[in-house]
């Protein structure tokens, strides 16, 4: 089952994509996130890996899959019958950076979990993209008034 929040954020994508790759900094953009502790040293790439806490969820291991510089990273995370997929995609857009996130859930025990959980998932996701939208535009607001 796959759970997605696209929305246009008014920052230039490499601000943006800084707060998106600053993964131990997410528990001051969302309440969703409690902690994050890369696991290995250096900026996130291809098998990078970074354990994840959150509220009313066991902490879990993420390992990064992809990585595309100013435009796309994915991880994910395994379980018995479960594998979960996180991706953020940006896109340059008009007045901004179009950001969406998605959740993947996959694997026999996957659509049980999604059924049962699907509100919150969605919920979560949504809260995620508006932390992100609310700092990068804190930040752009920052730049434009330094240039000026």
């Amino acid at each position: 089952m796959r759970f997605t929040d696209a929305l246009t954020i008014a920052a230039p994508i490499d601000v943006v994509w800084e707060l998106t790759t600053d993964v131990e900094n997410w528990p001051s953009l969302t309440p969703t996130i409690t902690s994050v502790e890369l696991l290995d040293p250096g900026p996130l790439a291809v098998g990078s890996r970074a354990r994840i806490a959150q509220p009313r969820q066991p902490a879990g291991v993420w390992t990064v899959t992809r990585v595309e510089p100013r435009a796309a990273f994915a991880w994910e995370r395994r379980g018995p019958g479960i594998r979960m997929v996180g991706s953020h995609i940006l896109e340059p857009v008009d007045g901004g950076t179009r950001n969406t996130l998605v959740l993947d859930v996959e694997g026999p025990l996957g659509g049980v979990l999604a059924r049962l959980t699907g509100r919150a998932m969605r919920a979560a996701i949504r809260t995620e993209n508006s932390g992100f939208q609310r700092r990068a535009e804190e930040l752009a607001l920052g730049y434009r008034s330094a240039g000026d």
